[in-house]
């Protein structure tokens, strides 16, 4: 059974159950039909009887039969005696032996050497001193024939429904095991052409297979979140970093040539520090914005207060008071404290960075009946609109020359990610040589 399919032993399993059913109902039918026979026969026994003894009656002394008196009726012969077991009317089958006692009110069955008989006897008192005997007997049914009758019928519809129920339960079994081939064969496709984009796709449903194909789906598309979040840190990692390794290699080619002098030396060495630090800054920050994105990053959420959090913030990064202006209200929101504070970070640093020198930058928060607005504002060369999509896009950076300090251009995309951490949104006002205003909506409790 092993080398078979699971199809097949649920098919051969179904059809030696449904085999092993119908010969117990056919047992249960012989042992059914034999009883019921019988009762039917003592029925009608008992029938005819209650008929016959009341068309039964004395006229002068003489016995009289009425009208619907029958001697032989539904297969049961009526026999009258007188009170000393002398024959009166009827006639006694040829087997019956007329020496059998007779037992008032009892049906019993008597077994002759060619037949056997069901027998009730009656004694019925028609006058004061007068009384009869009435014997109703009919053949018993005969049993044996009725269970070779069914014997051959089971002989012949046994294989048929045999084969019937085997066909029938392959096919069920090959029904309900389609979807799991759909799963297999999509399963087979995405390792033969690695294309985690392609899903099983059954349609909804509480059985088991659909359940397993929907876990499978989820898992398809973790996994090709998971791949594109590889290839995407791959070639953000490799593009990025190009330039800094290049510089760092021409400053070392450099130095080995043509320092001469300490102050060369040291000169060579700031700026391969400098490159080593913003290397360090990329790789740190494509590390966490992947984590993020495949929620390995651990986000314990828990109830923030927007001042306190503010004041935190300010107190480790030195922010100058009289350029960054907060107006903070007792908002309290569901958070996590340190990706709220990076974000709040990120936008103020990315108004600095492109506000006007020694400009200001205003960070307020509000409440409405829906939501919780955290806006950070400056004062500085605005965002094209044709631009202001794709400022939340990886390394993007409108115009480098404007800042003081180029920067990686993963920011604002941080910023998006965080963003959505948390269920919220992120949006832009923004007019060019003016300053720009953004928004984080975040639900309110």
């Amino acid at each position: 059974m092993k080398k078979f399919s699971v199809k097949t032993r649920i098919a051969v399993w179904l059809s030696l159950l449904m085999a092993l059913l119908s010969i117990l109902l056919l047992s249960f039918m012989l042992v059914i039909s034999n009883s019921v026979a019988t009762e039917t026969a003592m029925s009608q026994l008992s029938y005819t009887m209650q008929e016959n003894i009341s068309q039964i009656s004395l006229r002068d002394g003489r016995l009289s039969l009425g009208k619907r008196f029958r001697f032989f009726k539904r297969n049961v012969r009526t026999i009258i005696y007188n009170e000393n077991e002398k024959l009166l009317a009827g006639r006694m089958p040829v087997s019956f032996s007329e020496e059998e006692p007779f037992q008032n009110g009892l049906t019993r069955t008597v077994f002759t050497e060619e037949d056997t008989y069901l027998v009730l006897d009656l004694c019925l008192c028609l006058q004061w001193k007068d009384r009869i005997w009435v014997r109703c007997l009919i053949k018993a049914p005969d049993t044996q024939e009725t269970t070779q009758n069914l014997l051959i019928v089971m002989m012949f519809t046994l294989p048929v429904f045999l084969i019937l129920s085997a066909f029938g339960s392959y096919w069920i079994a090959r029904q309900a095991f389609r979807p799991l081939e759909s799963i297999t064969a999509t399963a087979k496709a995405i390792t033969e052409s690695q294309d985690l984009s392609r899903r099983i796709g059954l349609p909804p449903g509480r059985d088991e297979f659909s359940r397993l194909a929907k876990t499978f789906d989820q898992l398809f598309e973790r996994l090709e979140q998971a791949f594109e979040t590889e290839k995407q840190f791959t070639a953000d990692a490799s593009h990025e970093l190009r330039t800094p390794v290049s510089i760092i290699k021409g400053a070392c080619e450099y130095a080995q040539k043509y320092d001469e002098t300490p102050q060369d030396q040291q000169e060579s060495i700031a700026m391969i520090y400098r490159q080593t630090l913003k290397i360090s800054r990329i790789i740190s920050q494509l590390l966490h914005m992947t984590r993020l994105e495949q929620g390995t990053e651990q986000s314990l959420f828990e109830y923030v207060a927007l001042d306190q959090l503010m004041q935190n913030l300010c107190a480790e990064q030195f922010y100058e008071p009289n350029r960054l202006i907060v107006e903070m209200r007792k908002t309290v929101v569901f958070a996590n404290p340190s990706l709220l504070s990076r974000l709040i970070q990120n936008l103020i640093e990315n108004a600095f960075k492109y506000g006007k020198p020694n400009g200001c930058v205003w960070v307020s928060a509000c409440k409405t009946d829906q939501e919780v607005l955290i806006q950070v504002k400056d004062d500085g060369i605005g965002i094209p609109l044709d631009q202001q999509d794709k400022i939340w896009q990886r390394f993007y950076q409108i115009d480098p020359a404007h800042s003081s300090e180029a920067g990686t251009g993963l920011g604002l995309s941080m910023v998006l990610q965080i963003a959505k951490v948390h269920n919220g949104t992120m949006s832009l006002e923004s007019t060019p040589g003016e300053g720009s205003t953004f928004t984080l909506h975040l639900p309110a409790l």
